[in-house]
């Protein structure tokens, strides 16, 4: 944004990469050219590991803050109680304390290339929402009908289907959209799937605070097989990744999500990427990314070693050993035994889709017993690799 003016700035931070500004983007603007507004994001600690679609608003959190603005992250430590049931069929398992505490014990050292510390704030709210008394929470309550909450489309899909929503589900959005009250922001940034809880919020401040709330909404991005980026799925490109494996995921993704990634995620113009072709724009694409999350060094030598394996058709240049006592196993005990796979169920889904090798030879009878020898090199999927020590 250097050599913009603050108008300029103000613009290409309420357009780039974002689906909806409510009430209106003309309003935001006018507001941020009369003052320095507070505005938070809210992530709850469902995981250890964050993955590259937390990073699309964590990216534009930082963005306000560098315009000067209150950025302040919310880590759910409250909400996650209740457990978000936006894009769920089916309510998420409940968690203890405990896990909470394992969740996000590394979360600062994952976002340390993407937030800066200094002026970005980090709040928990666990802090207030766990001290509401029985009063307080009948207060807020009264401030929403019972009927919108179940309006939602996902609850009343599963309804229909004759499953359950429970009545903690239909209350997270009062929780999370008390998160605006307490916190007392002019603006919430979040995924398109926040859209309601985010509404909850503004409709929340409005009647308790009297005061406007605005809703930024930014586009989601979907992960390596094209679809919603999700844990469950093994779709995520984690910000804990090895810059190879990140590299490798990148590279992976279907050609029709390299510009919504690089708008999302990066800071090039998007004109610059239309002049590439769809090779050269996807390598660009993986080492941007690989060189925020690993520096320069490590993204040059991952993309070197992608092009070692898969223009050159080589082996990678290292890859992890495994030992292995036994002269002769089954090839689905082997792949779990070497860690290839987590389960004989992932391993009988790899040999049927063909994505297993052994020195070379793609392997496809998952009941075929595999000699074991020193210096055979195992391949599961693309760029997995283990050597037979």
């Amino acid at each position: 944004m250097k050599g913009k003016t603050q108008k300029q700035k103000i613009d290409e931070l309420l357009n780039r990469g974002v689906e909806q500004v409510l009430p209106s983007r003309e309003g935001l603007a006018g507001l941020m050219g009369r003052k320095k507004i507070r505005l938070y994001l809210g992530i709850d600690p469902t995981a250890k590991k964050l993955h590259l679609g937390h990073v699309v608003n964590l990216r534009k959190l930082q963005k306000f803050a560098e315009l000067g603005h209150q950025a302040i992250l919310v880590i759910g430590t409250g909400t996650v109680l209740a457990g978000d049931p936006s894009l769920r069929e089916a309510a998420r398992p409940r968690i203890s304390e405990k896990e909470i505490k394992e969740n996000i014990k590394d979360w600062k050292n994952q976002l340390k290339e993407v937030l800066d510390f200094s002026k970005v704030r980090i709040r928990y709210n666990g802090d207030w929402l766990l001290k509401l008394r029985y009063q307080d929470i009948i207060g807020i309550a009264s401030h929403i009908s019972a009927g919108k909450l179940f309006q939602r489309e996902m609850f009343q899909r599963r309804l229909k289907k004759g499953d359950t929503v429970w009545t903690h589900e239909a209350l997270y959005p009062l929780f999370q959209g008390y998160d605006t009250v307490a916190l007392g922001v002019d603006l919430e940034i979040g995924g398109t799937d926040q859209i309601f809880n985010m509404l909850i919020g503004r409709e929340l401040m409005q009647k308790m605070k009297r005061k406007e709330k605005f809703v930024l909404t930014t586009r989601m991005i979907l992960g390596t097989d094209g679809k919603p980026m999700s844990k469950t799925k093994g779709n995520c490109v984690w910000l804990t990744d090895s810059a190879q494996e990140m590299y490798g995921k990148i590279m992976s993704i279907p050609d029709r999500l390299i510009l919504s990634y690089f708008e999302l995620l990066t800071d090039v113009p998007i004109k610059e990427i239309r002049n590439l072709s769809f090779r050269q724009s996807k390598a660009k694409l993986a080492r941007e990314i690989t060189c925020i999350f690993h520096g320069k060094k490590a993204a040059d030598l991952a993309e070197k070693e992608f092009n070692r394996v898969f223009k050159e058709k080589k082996l990678p240049s290292k890859m992890p050993e495994a030992k292995v006592k036994e002269r002769l196993l089954n090839i689905l005990d082997l792949l779990v035994k070497t860690k290839l796979t987590s389960s004989k169920a992932e391993a009988k889904r790899l040999v049927e889709q063909g994505g297993i090798g052994i020195d070379g030879e793609i392997q496809k009878d998952w009941r075929k017993k595999i000699e074991i020898k020193k210096g055979m090199v195992i391949r599961a999927g693309r760029r997995r690799f283990v050597k037979i020590q």
